[in-house]
């Protein structure tokens, strides 16, 4: 099963937070308390994410954290990466594969093909747009693939 970790849904969360209220400088306290999390996994979010540079901490008596960007400039590949590191679905997915068998497989540039679908599918959302529901599944936008054999 292909799923994010907990920790990269719960630093979606958190940033949702942010993006809501983006004229606020939130401590990590009250992201916590606004996210529904523990205080010490929104200070383990806020480390990765700050070194991405989506958030930025504040110092003194007012400080706290505030997105470095627009909500509708983050996207949510950003997220996952700053979490996670790059998006690779398989091991071969990656552009220095330690696989043992890469030279010889024949699935190779299939998944590498969805893995950048994948990749398009999280760059084509945005924080802003995290904010709303999603349409229902019959009112989805598709994701036009070209596969060339």
């Amino acid at each position: 099963m292909l799923r994010v970790t907990k920790l990269t849904d719960y630093a979606t969360v958190v940033m949702t937070v942010l993006a809501a209220r983006p004229a606020e400088v939130l401590s990590a306290t009250e992201l916590a308390e606004a996210a529904g999390l523990e205080p010490p996994t929104v200070s383990k979010l806020l480390k990765p994410l700050a070194q991405a540079g989506l958030v930025e901490g504040l110092r003194g008596v007012r400080g706290g954290y505030r997105l470095t960007r627009p909500a509708n400039e983050i996207t949510l590949i950003e997220i996952v990466e700053a979490m996670e590191g790059p998006l690779a679905i398989t091991e071969c997915s990656q552009g220095q594969s330690h696989c043992g068998i890469a030279s010889q497989c024949g699935v190779r540039a299939n998944w590498r093909l969805i893995n950048d679908v994948v990749a398009d599918a999280l760059r084509g959302v945005t924080l802003a747009q995290m904010l709303h529901p999603l349409p229902l599944a019959s009112e989805r936008r598709r994701i036009s693939v070209d596969v060339v054999s």
